[in-house]
């Protein structure tokens, strides 16, 4: 697991240090190779509404969808400002430079494929059995949840990211960077580049990063392990990832 203050190197091309926070290595460079603009939220649902929230605040235009129609979402939009704008999943999908699935686990497939091809998308989605029904490849530890998201986007890199902060602590819990009492999240990927990218949306949004590493690992974070849902610091989030089972 890699820990970083900051992504590793960020958008102006400047490079930022993260070690490795089990074995004290220095890890390799990752490079976010596009330039975000626009982030499509695909869910606009208490954790979609938040993350478009902190999105704006630090820059970033947001096109957001829900799974009714665009007008259903005027007030948020509004509320939100001259920044946001309403779409179909699809109109977020495409107008995408990086985009955020947090929806239902049970209705993953329904996100597009086609306009998330080559793009950043990071996934927020936990699977609850109760809401989305038994998965056996879940229930039995033969995949992870983003794991599940990826192989639904084959030429997507997907991360995963704010799966394990209550909506309202995403616009409440943040601090600046080097405040020893700074929250951290967790990000799991297979490219390089979009671990790079979470975590520096989390810098901007006021948190640190844990770097679990590929999204074979990813399940150390997911629903009813000892880091899902509390508040922690980099050196806390990195052992409560050390103390995970793979089933539960």
């Amino acid at each position: 697991m890699r820990r970083s203050d900051t992504a590793m190197r960020g958008l102006d091309g400047r490079p930022r240090a993260a070690r490795d926070g089990g074995a004290g290595n220095i890890s390799a460079v990752a490079v976010v190779v596009v330039t975000m603009t626009t982030i499509g939220i695909i869910g606009a649902g208490n954790i979609g509404s938040q993350v478009a929230r902190k999105a704006i605040e630090s820059g970033y235009d947001v096109v957001i969808s829900n799974s009714r129609a665009p007008e259903t979402l005027a007030d948020l939009v509004a509320e939100l400002g001259p920044k946001a704008t309403a779409g179909t999943a699809v109109q977020a999908a495409q107008a995408a430079d990086v985009a955020v699935v947090t929806i239902p686990l049970k209705a993953y497939e329904n996100v597009p494929v086609q306009q998330l091809a080559g793009k950043i998308v990071i996934d927020t989605n936990n699977y609850y059995f109760e809401r989305d029904g038994h998965i056996a490849a879940l229930d039995n530890g033969e995949t992870t949840v983003t794991g599940m998201l990826q192989k639904h986007l084959p030429t997507s890199r997907v991360a995963k990211g704010f799966n394990h902060i209550t909506a309202a602590d995403i616009t409440a819990d943040s601090l600046p960077a080097g405040d020893p009492t700074r929250r951290a999240l967790a990000t799991s990927s297979d490219f390089p580049d979009a671990s790079a990218f979470v975590t520096k949306l989390y810098d901007e949004f006021g948190y640190d990063t844990v770097n679990i590493g590929a999204l074979a690992e990813s399940w150390r974070v997911e629903r009813d392990r000892p880091a899902y849902g509390i508040r922690q610091t980099a050196a806390e989030l990195e052992a409560n990832l050390a103390k995970a089972t793979r089933i539960v």
